[in-house]
């Protein structure tokens, strides 16, 4: 199921694989990824993939999340015990990202 939000200027879009009807997980990590543009202003579009492995009983939750800016894409992806967990660690691992990416453009 995906569903696709567009805010002043980024596009989100939010995918939930082997699960259905998580309107509060799409919004906790529809907000966390606007958070993004705080630390890049220039981001195009985001794509965040919420997987449920039923394989693994550990760290079953999976969240990878994309972002565009222009000319580049950067990526994060994360296993965990909970969707806001894995979230969470992705976006830090991205603003990581971002913010070399800026200064290397300065």
């Amino acid at each position: 199921m995906t569903k696709v939000v567009t805010n002043d200027t980024v596009n989100v879009t939010v995918t939930l694989r082997h699960s259905n009807n998580h309107s509060t997980i799409e919004e906790y990590a529809r907000n966390a990824v606007l958070a993004l543009t705080r630390v890049y202003p220039g981001i195009i579009s985001c794509h965040v993939i919420l997987d449920h492995q039923k394989n693994d009983f550990e760290k079953n939750k999976l969240a990878e999340i994309t972002v565009h800016v222009p000319q580049n894409v950067f990526v994060a992806k994360e296993a965990g015990t909970a969707y806001e967990q894995t979230i969470d660690t992705c976006v830090e691992a991205l603003s990581r990202q971002l913010l070399r990416h800026k200064e290397k453009m300065q």
